[in-house]
């Protein structure tokens, strides 16, 4: 798999140079999950993002009375689990591998390395993660209103 080829396809990416994309590759690891492979829990302490190359994941968040909802689906090239490096908080939800997924990791700690080197490309790459998620806002108030 060349990594920088699959980077490219990502929103996350968008707008980097060729070098800043490089280094990047070169600091995720892949990750592979069986269909039903758990990737992470909902609560649990995050401290890096996902993308997905391959397959497709759940997403899924508890209710008060406990039982699971399914909220979202992802495919390649989406990402997830960007939340815990903004907010340094706890996973909002339970990710689950739908079948056979391969994915990419980018932790903190890789990032920070990123940030070292390419100060820019990273402030890019946070904007780029601030348009995912105010898109991801929009599309949860559009469903709000239209429950209303």
């Amino acid at each position: 798999m060349n990594k920088a080829e699959v980077l490219q396809k990502s929103r996350l990416f968008e707008g980097l140079l060729p070098e800043e994309i490089e280094m990047l590759a070169e600091l995720t690891q892949q990750k592979n999950y069986p269909a039903g492979g758990v990737v992470f829990e909902q609560g649990e302490v995050g401290d890096s993002l996902y993308m997905i190359v391959s397959g497709s994941v759940e997403v899924i968040r508890k209710r008060a009375d406990g039982s699971a909802h399914v909220i979202a689906t992802l495919k390649a090239p989406e990402f997830f689990g960007e939340m815990s490096l903004i907010d340094k908080e706890y996973r909002s939800a339970t990710i689950r591998a739908i079948e056979d997924t391969v994915m990419l990791c980018l932790t903190t700690e890789n990032l920070h390395s990123f940030h070292r080197v390419y100060r820019n490309g990273f402030t890019l790459l946070v904007i780029n993660i601030a348009r995912v998620l105010s898109g991801r806002l929009r599309e949860t108030n559009e469903k709000l209103a239209n429950k209303m």
